[in-house]
């Protein structure tokens, strides 16, 4: 795994995209500030930048530096959630402008899961998680499952985690809006 994370943070450094296991499916991944492997991330899903994609932190200490105010039923949501959860929040920054929604809004995950965890508290900046599949067609369950076409336009895939066979599942998505208002997007 520690090589695996050391080849992944090499190419991330260099705006490259890479191929990843995560807390959920595997993900086509980025730097989340970078707006050119943003673009790039786009092109090999053949997805239009206007669908936004979401980013994994491995701390939620580190959600204040990605968006504005966090509401405080986030902390909440966060901290008693058993399965993998992205919240969508107003008021992103800091991140590449191509990966936001047209109101502004960022999908932030906090990982729990090793590698990825791992690799995003040593790249020290969100990471774009986005299901590794072109835009339209099913999402991967496992790695074999993942189509040639976007194994060949990646810069580097993960080893970690290829051969298992367990059936990845996306996460539910919750949108915070103002004034503590939920909506549950996908459970």
């Amino acid at each position: 795994m520690n090589e695996d994370i050391k080849q992944a943070l090499e190419v991330l450094n260099k705006g490259g995209v890479i191929l990843y296991p995560t807390d959920t499916i595997w993900g086509i991944g980025c730097d989340a500030t970078n707006p050119e492997a943003v673009k790039r991330v786009y092109e090999i899903k053949q997805r239009t930048d206007s669908k936004a994609m979401l980013v994994l932190i491995d701390s939620p200490a580190k959600l204040n530096f990605y968006v504005k105010d966090v509401p405080s039923v986030a902390w909440d949501l966060i901290e008693l959630t058993t399965k993998p959860l992205t919240v969508i929040y107003d008021g992103a920054r800091n991140l590449a402008e191509n990966l936001l929604a047209e109101d502004g809004s960022v999908g932030i995950r906090v990982t729990d899961e090793e590698f990825s965890r791992q690799l995003c508290f040593r790249f020290r900046k969100a990471i774009v998680s986005t299901s590794a599949n072109i835009s339209g067609e099913a999402s991967p369950q496992s790695f074999a499952d993942i189509s040639e076409e976007i194994k060949q336009k990646v810069d580097y895939i993960v080893g970690y985690r290829q051969k298992e066979k367990s059936v990845g599942k996306a996460s539910s998505i919750i949108k915070l809006g103002t004034g503590g208002q939920v909506k549950v997007i996908r459970e």
